[in-house]
């Protein structure tokens, strides 16, 4: 058959609204592929047939559903793991799956059928709509970061987590900065199909686009050392990973022997599980972290725990998470615990999760948020430098604050590392540790600071400035990691501008496409 038959009969085909649905549909569960545990990048280029979609679509509104198809395909394939946190218990939450899986994707694609919308009003075709569409895709994405506290869950950027040297620009323009290039060399391939682009527009947006994501990376390859990282003397982190399953961390009867699991991992005599290059066989930790909500008991930060003080180091700090009560609030916190038992500090999580920490618009929803317990946790004061005996300052996170652009260090004091401690058992097996530890490094990259990473059933981790991994504890492993603490690098551009230059950067983009049509 001629390949003009061939053509001729996909175009009839395409042009049936149910398989032009459907194919706009899948492109987008297609592109989240291209995130981890995947990691197949060529995936993002799914995000052309979105922009095809709404580039042939009749109508501005019709283009608007093109989007929402999208971005709902996208955010049911990569966040289906939300389910496993519903099944842990089952007869309270699971009738909620169908609003997690389905709803909540319902609700996040409104942000790219928003942009489709505006990209369709600015400029309906050409090299213009090809830039509309990128620039009012990654405005989408930022406004999805922030707007009703913020999901940034997988964005595009984080495509590039199996290639260091692409990370690295992350220190100069962030996630959103990378988002918007990724996403502008993803749709390009659109503009081969559009007739109105011209040969010469097609041209040069690919090449442009290459050269841009070619300077990135040769730029990233020369940021990146030859060999370790500088470390901080005299500092060996230990990170306890205790492997307990959610279904098991607050049985009353079970609580003791998890205590007891993390009391002998985190022991100066107990050898750890993995050992990073850089400690020396039998060197004492300085500081030994435990997960969030590692202790699985209601705590009062006043009193003193002489229980734990077995695993504080000579002259070191224990960081542990656990619930605390004060007065009658109730806060996911992290504990500095001294080798007497007393508590030296405790950070309170500021950026709450909504219906797992707390319940929004509780006084007309009549369900209990998804953690153990029926009370609501009430929120910290946000990012802050807090000093400990055994290493650096520490700007500690907990669980999905560590998702947040700009958001891990407070004003004030620059911190000397980052640390998240989370637990991902919620999630069992499925993609979402993956995603949470590509998201995670991030952070460190744009921050130029180390981070550490305890995750109650992994993946827990060291990673210096760069992102590069120093010690790892697989998901599921029952264990313990030495490293050293890389040392801190100075304050990177992104740390010191934040997000204004890509958000100057996109209304740009909008201008140019709006004065062009004009």
């Amino acid at each position: 058959m001629p390949p003009s038959s061939v053509a001729a009969r996909i175009g009839i085909t395409l042009a049936r609204p149910w398989v032009r649905a459907g194919c706009v549909l899948l492109s987008g569960a297609a592109t989240a592929a291209a995130f981890p545990p995947v990691g197949l990048i060529p995936a993002v280029f799914a995000v052309a047939v979105l922009a095809w979609a709404v580039r042939v679509a009749a109508t501005d509104r019709a283009a608007a559903l093109a989007g929402w198809l999208w971005g709902f395909g996208f955010h049911v394939a990569g966040l289906y793991w939300i389910a496993n946190a519903l099944l842990v218990d089952g007869a309270r939450h699971g009738w909620l799956i169908p609003f997690a899986v389905a709803g909540l994707p319902a609700l996040l694609g409104l942000f790219t059928a928003a942009a489709a919308w505006c990209a369709r009003r600015l400029a309906p075709s050409g090299v213009a709509f090809w830039l509309a569409l990128v620039g009012c895709l990654s405005a989408a994405e930022w406004l999805r970061g922030h707007i009703l506290t913020g999901f940034p869950w997988n964005l595009p950027a984080y495509v590039w987590d199996p290639v260091p040297a692409m990370l690295q620009p992350a220190a100069l323009i962030g996630a959103y900065g990378l988002t918007l290039v990724t996403l502008m060399a993803a749709a390009v391939p659109a503009l081969w199909f559009d007739p109105a682009a011209g040969r010469r527009g097609r041209v040069l947006a690919t090449a442009g686009c290459a050269a841009l994501l070619g300077g990135l990376a040769l730029w990233g390859w020369a940021r990146l050392p030859d060999g370790p990282a500088a470390t901080v003397g005299g500092v060996v982190i230990r990170v306890v990973q205790g492997n307990v399953e959610q279904r098991d961390k607050w049985d009353p009867t079970l609580k003791p022997r998890h205590v007891l699991r993390y009391l002998s991992l985190s022991a100066a005599a107990t050898a750890p599980t993995v050992r990073a290059e850089g400690v020396a066989p039998g060197a004492a930790p300085t500081v030994v972290v435990w997960p969030e909500t590692a202790v699985a008991y209601l705590l009062d930060a006043g009193i003193a725990m002489p229980g734990l003080a077995g695993a504080v180091p000579e002259g070191g700090t224990l960081l542990f998470g656990a619930a605390r009560a004060e007065g009658d609030r109730v806060y996911n916190s992290v504990l500095a615990l001294a080798g007497d038992g007393s508590v030296r500090w405790a950070f309170d999580k500021a950026h709450l999760v909504p219906f797992g920490e707390y319940v929004p618009f509780r006084g007309i929803l009549p369900i209990d948020p998804i953690v153990q317990g029926s009370r609501d946790f009430s929120p910290g004061s946000g990012p802050a430098t807090l000093a400990l005996p055994g290493a650096p300052s520490v700007s500690p996170l907990v669980c999905y604050e560590a998702i947040f652009p700009g958001g891990v260090v407070g004003a004030g004091e620059r911190p000397g590392w980052l640390l998240n401690l989370t637990n991902d058992a919620w999630y069992g097996r499925s993609s979402g540790p993956y995603q949470h530890q590509a998201i995670t490094r991030m952070r460190a990259i744009e921050e130029g600071l180390p981070i550490v990473r305890a995750a109650n059933t992994g993946i827990s981790f060291v990673a210096d400035p760069f992102g590069r991994t120093l010690a790892e504890l697989a998901l599921g492993v029952t264990g313990s990691l030495d490293a050293p603490l890389p040392a801190a690098l100075p304050p990177t551009v992104y740390s010191r501008s934040g997000d204004w230059p890509v958000l100057l950067m996109i209304a740009l983009i909008v201008t140019v496409t709006r004065i062009r049509r004009a």
